[in-house]
């Protein structure tokens, strides 16, 4: 169940998630950016952050890692996507990268301490566990939920249709070691009858 070391921090402004999960993130590798700085360089507005690929872009540049935008257009997600999903955050956070969501929570699938309506939203995953799901670093702080846990069928609902921003360096999840001896024999003899 890995955490990464993060400063929580609040979001300066009713529109400024992007910024602040992008601040959060960015604490995950030792690296410290005021907030209104990542609201200017993202060209945040009283709209909010336009799209996820303006955080992946910032969080690349700023930590030197492969970021790369993932996005879920349709809704539900299909299995591959959410087992996409999975081994993104997974090997985002084994590598040390925090990961940004841009999150679509209507009333009925919302995190912890949400408001009864729609919210547009960015939050920031710094951590996962197998069977728990992701550990969010929410800067809304809904309800004074500052840290939660979603499971990974809900922030798959939660990301469709948006999308989120990954840097997955870890090791892959390993393959079948049987399988693999298989495939290995298979091309050094031929297959076996």
């Amino acid at each position: 169940m890995p955490i990464l070391d993060h400063e929580y921090s609040v979001q300066e402004t009713g529109f400024w998630c992007g910024p602040g999960s992008s601040q959060i993130v960015l604490s995950c590798r030792g690296i410290h950016v005021l907030e209104s700085q990542l609201a200017r360089e993202l060209g945040t507005t009283v709209n909010g952050t336009d799209w996820i690929g303006q955080i992946t872009t910032l969080l690349a540049r700023y930590t030197g890692r492969p970021y790369v935008t993932r996005e879920i257009p349709n809704d539900p997600p299909t299995p591959n996507q959410l087992t996409l999903l999975r081994e993104d955050i997974m090997r985002s956070i084994d590598g040390g990268n925090g990961v940004v969501a841009n999150i679509v929570a209507p009333p009925g699938n919302h995190p912890p301490g949400y408001p009864n309506y729609t919210i547009y939203h960015y939050i920031a995953i710094v951590g996962y566990d197998d069977a728990q799901g992701v550990y969010v670093a929410d800067p809304a702080r809904f309800g004074g939920y500052e840290h939660y846990w979603l499971s990974w069928d809900k922030i798959g609902s939660l990301i469709a249709p948006k999308g989120y921003a990954c840097a997955p360096t870890g090791t892959p999840p390993a393959e079948d070691d049987a399988g693999v001896w298989a495939d290995n024999l298979a091309q050094l003899i031929g297959p076996v009858q």
